[in-house]
């Protein structure tokens, strides 16, 4: 069974930054690309960032592309969101996900397992 917890959720003011983190239990987090989703109210879940197993090949969505920046660290267990420049329309539970196919890594289809969410308020 994994586990994904996130953390680092918060209230910002726009333009401020904030650290996401994903845990996950298991030995095989090395072996899987890890995504981060997010989820305004009224709105569909969206893809925002992948990363592959390695760390060698990053994804993200146009709207977050140069301000927010994914990474990981096998030996933690733990991957990141680094998001910088923050906007209101950034602000949404933010969700942590184990990738199984790289080629739906845009899309929740292509993951298994998800984490329970972490809030991202930005203030205007």
């Amino acid at each position: 069974q994994v586990q994904l917890v996130e953390s680092g959720g918060g209230l910002v003011q726009a333009g401020g930054s904030l650290r996401l983190s994903c845990a996950a239990s298991g030995r095989s987090f090395s072996s899987y690309g890890m995504g981060w989703f997010r989820q305004a109210p009224g709105k569909e879940r969206e893809f925002v960032a992948g990363i592959s197993w390695s760390g060698g090949n990053t994804f993200y969505a146009d709207s977050v592309k140069g301000r927010f920046t994914i990474s990981r660290d096998n030996a933690k267990n733990t991957v990141y969101l680094q998001m910088n420049s923050l906007k209101p329309e950034d602000t949404a539970v933010y969700y942590c996900a184990r990738m199984v196919s790289i080629s739906y890594y845009y899309t929740s289809a292509g993951y298994d397992y998800w984490g329970q969410g972490t809030q991202v308020t930005v203030s205007s």
